[in-house]
């Protein structure tokens, strides 16, 4: 498959299996052919800390853990990155009222709906989880579910 033109945002667990092997990282490879990585200025903040956490509870070795540092800069030397701002802190805000969505997800989609210029249709979003599927696929994006487990309506894999 080709890349095409138009970019998707991906979620920070739709990135992880590129870096660890996991059983969505055949499907994911396949989408990053097709669609180039925006992401939330915190991504990889959220990347090191799931191979952190991999690392500490022995599910990956230290060789492991630094390939899959060294592939998170790699993908980050081809990424575009969204940047926080006051709007984006507020928009999050009213999404928590909105969604039953965690902080960090709140501001992955204020973040998602900012790179779209609050003009989501037919923008693609990827992500493996189900609640943040959800409330995107409700705010109007197509949704690419990474989670090897099924994703919600408006899925598109």
């Amino acid at each position: 498959m080709k890349a095409i033109d138009e970019p998707g945002f991906w979620d920070a667990s739709a990135l992880v299996p590129l870096c660890l092997r996991q059983g969505a990282s055949s499907k994911v490879q396949r989408y990053l052919e097709i669609y180039p990585i925006v992401v939330w200025w915190s991504t990889e903040v959220e990347m090191c800390s799931a191979f952190a956490r991999e690392r500490r509870m022995e599910n990956i070795s230290a060789a492991d853990h630094d390939w899959a540092v060294a592939r998170l800069r790699l993908l980050k030397a081809h990424w575009s990155e969204v940047l926080p701002s006051n709007d984006m802190r507020a928009a999050a805000i009213g999404l928590l009222e909105k969604y039953p969505l965690r902080s960090a997800d709140s501001l992955q989609l204020a973040a998602a709906l900012a790179w779209s210029q609050g003009r989501p249709a037919n923008r693609i979003f990827l992500c493996a989880d189900k609640r943040l599927n959800a409330a995107a696929g409700s705010e109007g994006f197509t949704v690419l579910s990474t989670n090897t487990e099924g994703s919600p309506t408006n899925r598109r894999d």
